[in-house]
């Protein structure tokens, strides 16, 4: 099946703790379901210092289902995404505007 929502789409998130917030995929994982959303679902991980690194607490952001995120349309609201084929392409389009994504 086609991913509705890929990497680099600006999502909404419609439930949860982050109810309502916004931001860009910026991974995706189809055999888990989940998706990572930049500035949503963050957790505090704890760092041992390195040569490399300073360690303490760093914020990462974690993987959240993909049922709790839908397609933001031109218009800054959630949509949902339909199939439809364009000059023998499938495409992938808002069902609030019918605008191709």
């Amino acid at each position: 099946m086609a991913a509705k929502l890929k990497k680099g789409d600006k999502v909404v998130v419609l439930a949860g703790k982050d109810k309502g917030k916004q931001g860009e995929i910026s991974a995706v994982f189809p055999k888990e379901n989940k998706a990572v959303v930049d500035g949503v679902n963050i957790a505090i991980r704890h760092t041992r210092q390195s040569q490399n690194s300073q360690g303490g607490r760093v914020a990462k952001a974690m993987p959240i289902d993909l049922s709790n995120l839908s397609l933001m349309d031109a218009n800054g609201k959630a949509t949902r995404v339909g199939f439809r084929e364009e000059d023998g392409k499938k495409v992938r389009f808002a069902k609030t505007t019918g605008d191709v994504i």
